[in-house]
């Protein structure tokens, strides 16, 4: 089985904020700069950021102070609007590299440095949603998370 089943272009810096934009407003939302910049964030870390590292990364760009709970609003927005991924786990959030694509994600969390890694594997998170089915459950927002170590941190051992 791949481990990269599902196959799209990921784009990156201004043109990851470009289809971010994009993707938005084609939800019907406004791309307001509060939300640019909450965006901006949250694409700049380089691991899942909670809404609390994001409120004080913007509050440090902009030069005053930004409320987690409006951080916690426009990320639900992005997550709603396949801008974001929750990290349930660590309820944390990460920037969907490919906001125009729709599908279910699993995530590969390091429990040693805390990366997380994104893999698309559209036959496994089919399997999941069937399995759900089967047992008369109906998956709106399937999350997979696998914990473990990455593999620096193996090395490492």
């Amino acid at each position: 089985m791949a481990a990269h089943a599902h196959k799209h272009h990921e784009p990156q810096g201004i043109d990851l904020t470009v289809a971010a934009q994009a993707a938005l407003e084609k939800s019907g939302e406004q791309w307001t700069s509060m939300r640019a910049s909450v965006f901006a964030a949250l694409a700049g870390f380089d691991k899942p950021a909670s809404a609390y590292d994001i409120a004080e990364s913007v509050s440090k760009a902009e030069g005053r102070r930004v409320a987690a709970n409006s951080v916690y609003r426009i990320l639900d927005l992005f997550v709603g609007a396949n801008l974001a991924r929750r990290v349930e786990s660590a309820n944390a959030y990460v920037a969907n590299a490919h906001p125009e694509c729709l599908h279910d994600c699993i995530f590969l969390v390091c429990d040693s440095c805390g990366q997380t890694t994104h893999i698309d594997d559209d036959p496994v998170t089919r399997g999941v949603r069937h399995a759900a089915e089967l047992a008369g459950f109906t998956p709106v927002r399937p999350v997979i998370e696998v914990r473990g170590r990455c593999a620096a941190c193996e090395a490492q051992r």
